[in-house]
């Protein structure tokens, strides 16, 4: 009788152990994918509004409504990060929506090729400006909210394919322009950012 309990433990062990990978499949399926064409290059996105739900609803607003095509990576710092989402080529500031919250306290890490929101200096002024990590960015997490930098940055993705275009795009020469540092001399823009399907992929 032990004999066929054991057995009986370890095959629904088994089936437990053959499952999960399924399950965390179909979970995937949830989160949305976006593509950002730029003009070095296609990268995809994997959003996690599981984890930060007001930040994606918030980017895939700006995705959905073409506010992204056409501006430029403004600041780009290698072995830091590359940042868009607010710039022209001719360094025209567009603006955006209202601040949203920062969920940084998610428990999501900037970690290389994560995407997170650029802000100001205070915690919860993130609006339409982002930026994808090009190395791990431990510092730049939440730690307390005791000050604006220790609240953090809220990464709410990663690049899950396309990661030799955000390495391309951090080793452009950069220099000053319009009064802003660490500008691109030569425009890296994004031609377009569009949700993909499984009917365009």
């Amino acid at each position: 009788m032990k004999r066929v309990v054991a057995v009986l433990m370890l095959t629904a062990a088994l089936a437990l152990a053959l499952a999960l990978p399924t399950a965390a499949a179909e979970k995937g399926k949830d989160h949305p994918v976006v593509v950002i064409s730029t003009s070095m290059g296609e990268m995809e996105v994997e959003l996690y509004p599981d984890k930060a739900p007001k930040t994606v609803e918030n980017f895939l607003w700006y995705v959905d409504n073409k506010f992204y095509d056409g501006l430029i990576f403004h600041r780009v710092i290698d072995n830091f990060m590359i940042q868009a989402g607010g710039l022209t080529a001719d360094m025209m500031r567009k603006e955006g929506n209202a601040p949203i919250e920062n969920e940084a306290t998610n428990g999501l890490s900037n970690e290389k090729y994560t995407i997170a929101m650029a802000r100001l200096n205070e915690p919860h002024s993130a609006s339409s400006q982002f930026f994808i990590n090009s190395q791990d960015n431990a510092g730049l997490d939440h730690r307390d909210k005791s000050s604006p930098r220790a609240w953090g940055y809220c990464v709410f993705g990663k690049v899950i394919s396309g990661q030799p275009v955000v390495d391309k795009i951090s080793k452009v020469k950069t220099g000053t322009k319009n009064g802003m540092n660490d500008v691109p001399l030569e425009p890296v823009t994004i031609l377009k950012a569009y949700r993909k399907t499984k009917k365009n992929g």
